[in-house]
């Protein structure tokens, strides 16, 4: 089964589709006869990602590239007049940082910018029209596990994906029950992925992370299935781990824990046994 969105001549934009799993995106998409449109920062990024989706499938719509910072409204906006008949939507766009403290931390303003109202204001652009069209159509926003279980370490991080994670739960209750619910939107939650963003100053992919292709592989097959929540194992943790964790951050509301005990020195023993209770 596949998306009824994901057919030749359709057209699909990702942002962030110069490198990483947007371009993964971009070129699985391509092969299935779809124009893409790359949206990034900087020309020569987006000259390689053309020319590398140009030498890995044939491309008979060819492929567009826009250089824009998506953490700008108008930009956006302006990219869906330009723009109008987009089929397949992936507000993947996304940057790190914003420091260690939810005291201290001074980029936080550009995190929220790009990874949450990039999504937000994105899908505001773009999908009306999508339903208007009376077409199917594909949105997929790209979240985090930190978004779920809001690891310490990277608050700015973590609060942009929990957002991107509420806001298109709503997206997709409201999408299924408007005028075209044949337009769906997706979550897509990765694994430990390697891309330009997590390598850090690694040179070599560790056996752990999975690749950008296997992620959009297994989005794929999910996005066929018709998940909402498309939740990426990776080499070293396997969805019953992923649930495990999950179950216990809900936990700390439920059983009125303290805030991430999973950290908590107090409940280390705890987590441990719940994680390997059969």
């Amino acid at each position: 089964m596949t998306h009824p969105a994901l057919k030749s001549g359709n057209k699909a934009l990702i942002t962030g589709g110069a490198s990483g799993i947007g371009l993964a995106a971009a070129k699985r998409l391509a092969t299935l006869g779809l124009a893409v449109h790359l949206v990034d920062l900087g020309q020569d990024r987006l000259k390689a990602a053309s020319d590398a989706i140009a030498a890995e499938a044939s491309v008979p719509h060819g492929v567009v590239t826009i250089e824009a910072d998506i953490s700008d409204r108008d930009t956006l906006f302006d990219l869906a007049r330009q723009f109008p008949d987009i089929d397949v939507l992936m507000n993947n766009a996304a940057i790190s940082g914003g420091g260690s403290s939810a005291l201290t931390g001074e980029s936080w303003q550009r995190v929220l910018d790009v990874n949450l109202w990039g999504v937000i204001h994105g899908t505001q652009a773009f999908a009306p029209a999508m339903v208007a069209s009376g077409k199917p159509g594909l949105i997929i926003n790209t979240g985090s596990k930190q978004g779920i279980t809001t690891p310490p370490g990277n608050p700015a991080y973590n609060v942009s994906k929990a957002g991107v994670k509420a806001f298109t739960e709503a997206l997709q209750h409201e999408l299924r029950n408007g005028a075209n619910p044949a337009v769906t939107a997706h979550l897509l939650i990765p694994g430990y992925v390697w891309t330009g963003m997590t390598q850090g100053g690694q040179t070599e992919k560790p056996a752990g992370a999975w690749t950008s292709e296997e992620t959009i592989d297994f989005m794929l097959e999910s996005v066929g299935r018709g998940d909402f929540y498309i939740l990426c194992p990776d080499n070293d943790v396997p969805r019953a781990l992923d649930e495990k964790r999950m179950a216990w951050a809900i936990g700390d509301v439920i059983e009125n824990r303290p805030p991430l005990s999973r950290w908590h020195p107090d409940y280390a023993d705890a987590f441990k046994a719940f994680v390997e209770k059969k």
